[in-house]
């Protein structure tokens, strides 16, 4: 198995979405890496949804089949790279809404009915779900209809109306891309008249990809066509401030208030998400902690530190009883205070990861001049997404 660099583009981050889910999780000591997904219990007091703002908005389409274990490694050891480099996109000034979506196809564990595909996610905000979700991903053998995937995901997301939102489709795998009773060409043809493009990832050989239709599948969409070797084992540099940024996480997890059995769970789920990224590598996991220092990491439906920014009556929507122990003794000002010093606390420690984190990336700018990187399903992410974002007029945040 060949060994491949994996080094970060400057600058990076992703955003948006509503909670339905529950986490089953054990205690953090003991935890292992998340194979399952089970549901939500009862939400608290869900705040509302940002329908306001330019969006950038990802699907990505992963085959599940036997023979993509490579793929899904890959797709967990670059889901933060490829969140920080949406997060150096600005748009007049301003930066989007981020919203990410998650489909698995090609499953032999997956409905025939449904063409062996699911929709794991739909865009959302919710990067610990989105996190928990991609380490769910199990292969099994099947039928990889890229045609049908990519219908179902132009037809079934909640796809952005503006003109200057970026809205992208990224399928991976490695079967003839025109397999399957749904036309990929009526598909791309679908995708495009709501400023959709479509970007495949071929899996193999790059002549082999194109003889089997996935250049031509993004030529239809309009996006761009990459090759990957799916088996190549992904490694990071590490860096000297890998372990300052990891001490500043533990710091930023404990400025959080979660109220309610959701924001309990969610809470939970943070945790389990630090310790899935970890459980990759050191680098990979201060990649992760990056993303969170960043406004693109979105928790305002179960904390209240950063829900009573948006909304400062949240204390008169929710019970004592969804409050955690230590305030529920409290009266309003006092936790109000508490709510306050966990706020400048948060904002400090950012600001810590976020030099941190620029070190860090200029010591892996240094370094990758001299590294042998090959395309990975990251880089080929990330690459696409700086190209398309320059020619809608966005800026990149250096």
């Amino acid at each position: 198995m060949k060994t491949v660099i994996i080094t970060g583009i400057t600058g990076l981050a992703l955003t948006s979405a509503l909670l339905a889910w529950k986490y089953n999780v054990s205690p953090v000591a003991h935890q292992t890496p998340v194979t399952t997904a089970t549901p939500l219990p009862a939400q608290a007091p869900a705040s509302p949804k940002d329908n306001t703002g330019t969006r950038i908005q990802v699907a990505l389409l992963l085959d599940t089949s036997n023979s993509m274990d490579g793929l899904i490694d890959q797709a967990k050891s670059r889901l933060w790279n490829i969140i920080n480099t949406l997060t150096t996109l600005k748009y007049q000034g301003k930066t989007p809404v981020i919203e990410i979506a998650l489909y698995e196809y090609g499953n032999d564990g997956l409905s025939e009915t449904n063409g062996h595909i699911r929709e794991v996610l739909p865009l959302t905000t919710d990067l610990d779900l989105l996190s928990e979700r991609l380490f769910s991903l199990k292969t099994n053998g099947g039928q990889e209809y890229c045609g049908a995937v990519i219908n179902t995901a132009v037809k079934s997301l909640e796809w952005g109306r503006d003109e200057a939102d970026m809205k992208l489709i990224y399928i991976a795998g490695n079967e003839p891309f025109d397999q399957g009773r749904i036309s990929y060409v009526n598909a791309a043809g679908d995708a495009l008249r709501k400023s959709i493009f479509i970007n495949t990832i071929f899996c193999g050989d790059r002549q082999e990809g194109i003889n089997t239709r996935w250049k031509d599948g993004a030529d239809k969409g309009k996006g761009k066509y990459f090759f990957i070797d799916s088996d190549e084992k992904v490694t990071y540099i590490e860096t000297p401030y890998d372990a300052q940024i990891d001490a500043c996480n533990e710091k930023l997890n404990d400025t959080y208030i979660a109220y309610g059995t959701v924001g309990r769970a969610k809470k939970s789920n943070q945790a389990q998400q630090d310790y899935n990224a970890k459980s990759i590598s050191a680098a990979n996991s201060a990649e992760r902690t990056v993303s969170k220092a960043k406004e693109v990491y979105k928790n305002e439906s179960w904390d209240l530190v950063e829900r009573s920014k948006k909304d400062q009556a949240v204390l008169s929507k929710i019970s004592k009883g969804d409050l955690p122990q230590e305030l529920q003794g409290k009266s309003e000002a006092e936790i109000r205070q508490v709510i306050a010093a966990k706020g400048q606390a948060r904002d400090s420690i950012q600001k810590t990861i976020a030099v941190l984190g620029k070190k860090r990336q200029e010591f892996i700018d240094a370094k990758r001049k001299t590294a042998n990187v090959k395309d990975d399903l990251g880089t080929a992410i990330n690459q696409s997404i700086l190209q398309l974002a320059a020619s809608k007029g966005y800026s990149v945040d250096k």
